[in-house]
């Protein structure tokens, strides 16, 4: 192998590199929900677990930190605690979360006698993982945050598994 192709090999291993470095980067970012997404979270006609409706406009004006999630997802499982303690420790501070399951009624229920949480869990199924992905989870994976200030604008989002520092650190900011 001469001197020109083993420059050449290395100059497009380089370009590989860092086209793989900055592609990863932008496709693990997600966007802020728009307004439209926001009002469409508020439209949805959200149900319990146990079928019942759920009158949204009770958290209009407060700080929602909204988590998608599914009983079948391990790094959802894994954060209900610490959502569950965060929940406890803003609650006289206006802020209200809640779990969207991205997964059947039936399936949810028997979740929650295992694992109880404070926060209202509502039933997603498609339509939710469609205002997920509207709310700026491109990817539409789980678990997927987003916190909306009390004047409905968001404020934050994070695909992935939460960090607890990371998430007050931007309740407080939406507060």
């Amino acid at each position: 192998m001469n001197r020109r192709q083993l420059l050449m090999i290395c100059g497009i291993s380089l370009a590989a590199l860092l086209g793989g470095i900055f592609t990863s980067q932008w496709i693990s970012q997600t966007g802020l929900a728009s307004e439209p997404s926001v009002k469409a979270f508020f439209a949805n006609a959200w149900q319990s677990p146990d079928g019942k409706s759920i009158d949204v406009s009770k958290w209009q004006g407060k700080v929602l930190v909204i988590n998608f999630w599914a009983s079948w997802c391990p790094p959802c499982v894994e954060e209900m605690p610490t959502l569950d303690l965060l929940q406890q420790e803003f609650i006289q501070q206006n802020v209200v979360f809640v779990g969207i399951g991205i997964d059947s009624p039936s399936n949810i229920r028997e979740f929650l006698k295992k694992t109880p949480v404070s926060y209202p869990i509502v039933i997603g199924g498609l339509e939710g993982s469609g205002i997920s992905k509207q709310m700026g989870n491109t990817q539409g994976a789980l678990p997927f945050t987003v916190i909306i200030n009390s004047k409905g604008k968001a404020t934050y989002s994070k695909l992935g598994k939460i960090n607890e520092e990371e998430l007050r650190k931007a309740i407080k900011s939406a507060l």
